[in-house]
């Protein structure tokens, strides 16, 4: 490579963040920071990096849209059999990563994953667009698959079986909804000086709050 990536690098000046700003829950606080990266259009402004290990602790992530936080948790649907959905059943333990490089901030989450009710499931599946809903019965993620024009066949023959009638969620697609036990605000400042808070679930339900060094 003839760029010396050693030597990229640029000063984060756009935002700061103080423990005034820092509400009691840490909930409040995501929402009002992923509204505002609705608000000002950001690339993706849901889209989350999402680890997970294996039973042996072998890592692995990925990215994908956050679909809801409710009642404080963050919830996401995917496909069971994929390589995400074996890591969870082994190993519910997850962290997931808003990155908005336009707003110079971060917020990592760390908790526990685990499966939604099926009718939630299946409520958020009837409004997806049709095509998505057919792709979700086809694909058969994370495995391999001979050419583009299979998975495409698959579609077409799937999609033609269903014209004019309710495509049904699949059995091994639905929801996972992450518990979080430890969020973490960071805010990029000056001469690498960043701003970050980190929050942690205790015993009694409430969170601490310390400020950590950059």
């Amino acid at each position: 490579m003839d760029i010396e990536i050693q030597n990229i690098r640029r000063d984060f000046t756009v935002g700061s963040l103080s423990r005034s700003d820092m509400p009691a829950d840490p909930i409040v606080k995501v929402e009002a920071w992923l509204a505002e990266a609705i608000r000002l259009q950001v690339i993706e402004p849901t889209a989350i990096i999402l680890a997970t290990a294996d039973a042996q602790g072998r890592p692995a992530s990925r990215t994908l849209l956050l679909k809801e936080v409710h009642d404080g948790q963050f919830i996401f649907y995917t496909n069971y059999e994929g390589r995400k959905g074996k890591h969870i059943a082994e190993n519910p333990h997850v962290c997931i990563t808003f990155l908005w490089h336009q707003l110079e901030r971060q917020i990592h989450i760390e908790g526990i994953c685990r499966r939604v009710a099926p009718e939630v499931s299946d409520a958020y599946f009837a409004q997806r667009p049709y095509k998505s809903r057919v792709g979700a019965r086809i694909s058969p993620q994370s495995q391999p698959i001979p050419s583009r024009t299979f998975i495409m066949s698959e579609f077409v023959k799937e999609s033609l079986k269903y014209t004019g009638r309710t495509v049904p969620r699949p059995d091994n697609w639905g929801g996972y909804a992450v518990e979080p036990s430890r969020i973490e605000f960071w805010q990029g400042r000056e001469s690498r000086l960043h701003d970050r808070f980190l929050y942690q679930k205790q015993a009694d339900g409430t969170w601490s709050l310390d400020r950590l060094a950059p």
